[in-house]
């Protein structure tokens, strides 16, 4: 029987800031961007009373909750911490299935002979992320994907619930069925007309009787009503380009303006690739104009690398040529991965100079963090060159979101 464990971090974008500055701490923090055209990042659970919530309009939030105290967001600062957390989860298992930046699910199933039962490994994932990270999370725990994740859900916030293979008929009956996946407006409006308001409905439900009236998607949910879900944790695949990119809070024009961003970019880009063991010599420039018109450029090295500075040169060569002047909201770097390992040479060739420095650098950011030591023209913008998180990278990953 397998365990699954669905870790969620809590307001994560709001907890990240209300560490990061005590003075928010038990505060009303909505996390978003322009007051016109920008949405709600995250709502703390503090603001969450009056109505907030993510990917509301901001002027409504704030009309909700006008003594709320409004941070822009920080997604380099997400980003690093999304890495530590999954850091954490990394002692325990290789089965990590990332949903976004926030949460994930973990299979530990090979895991209890090490580490004790499901509920303990979850609680110690919980622990470290508190005491190491000073952040709260939630955690789900099952023998299936789909109750993992709602127990997560009704844990929150900074809590845990456990639901053993005996109890899950039992703990999904009372809910609404609207809590099955692929249960939108109009699926749960036809189930209601039906009389199936809780998933006790749904599973007590003869199978032949939904599949007349739903087809196909009878069967899928009168399975789920009954605990049953064969879909397995499937981490990542293996990603063709690492990428980093940021939408500016307001329209940047200029090349001045742009450098330190997409250096910053670059440098994100090269230091995960060095952590990867990965080099690629496909660069590519992502430009989003102030119209919403996206356009992409791109460049081939002579040689594969994962050095900020050679890969910063290529897409600022890129930009020069491509943005005309024109305000942008968006820019972003990427590198197309090197799918076969170089030809080698007869004679070994020396590790060039740049290799050692970045090496010592790699050091120096593990030690005391990516702000530890950069370059001049980001110290001094708002760009920053914190590692991004696996998520901003495009990636191919299995199964349907919940």
């Amino acid at each position: 029987m397998r365990a699954i464990i669905h870790v969620d971090m809590d307001a994560f974008y709001a907890s990240v800031e209300q560490r990061d500055n005590p003075a928010l701490r038990g505060k009303p923090v909505i996390v978003g961007g322009h007051a016109q055209r920008g949405v709600v990042v995250a709502a703390s659970y503090e603001v969450r009373p009056f109505g907030v919530r993510s990917a509301m309009p901001m002027a409504r939030a704030t009309k909700a909750a006008p003594h709320a105290i409004v941070v822009k967001p920080r997604f380099s600062a997400y980003a690093e911490a999304s890495e530590q957390v999954f850091a954490i989860f990394e002692r325990y298992t290789p089965l990590i299935e990332p949903l976004s930046l926030d949460e994930a699910f973990l299979d530990v199933t090979a895991s209890v002979g090490l580490f004790g039962t499901p509920a303990d490994i979850a609680r110690r994932i919980r622990k470290e992320i508190a005491d190491e990270l000073n952040l709260p999370s939630s955690a789900g725990v099952a023998t299936v994907k789909f109750v993992a994740k709602i127990a997560s859900d009704l844990a929150k916030p900074n809590g845990q619930r456990e639901v053993r293979a005996e109890e899950t008929v039992a703990f999904l009956a009372g809910l609404p069925v609207s809590r099955l996946w692929g249960v939108g407006p109009k699926t749960e409006e036809a189930l209601k007309l039906a009389g199936l308001k809780t998933i006790g409905d749904v599973a007590g439900r003869d199978l032949e009787w939904l599949e007349d009236r739903l087809g196909s998607s009878g069967r899928h949910l009168w399975e789920l009503s009954q605990g049953i879900d064969t879909r397995e944790v499937v981490p990542d695949r293996a990603a063709k380009s690492v990428g980093a990119e940021d939408t500016f809070d307001e329209d940047l024009a200029g090349t001045e303006a742009l450098k330190p961003h997409v250096h910053a970019q670059a440098l994100r880009v090269a230091r995960r690739l060095r952590r990867a063991a990965l080099k690629g010599r496909i660069v590519q420039l992502k430009l989003k104009f102030s119209d919403f018109t996206l356009i992409t450029r791109r460049t081939t090295l002579r040689e594969a690398t994962d050095d900020g500075q050679t890969l910063y040169r290529a897409a600022l060569e890129l930009l020069e040529k491509s943005h005309q002047g024109k305000p942008l909201r968006l820019t972003g770097v990427s590198v197309q991965l090197d799918e076969e390992p170089p030809q080698l040479g007869l004679f070994p060739a020396a590790a060039p100079r740049t290799a050692k420095l970045n090496a010592t650098l790699d050091k120096i950011a593990e030690r005391f963090g990516s702000k530890a030591i950069t370059t001049a023209d980001i110290a001094g913008s708002e760009a920053t060159d914190n590692p991004d998180h696996r998520s901003e990278r495009p990636v191919d990953k299995s199964g349907p979101k919940p």
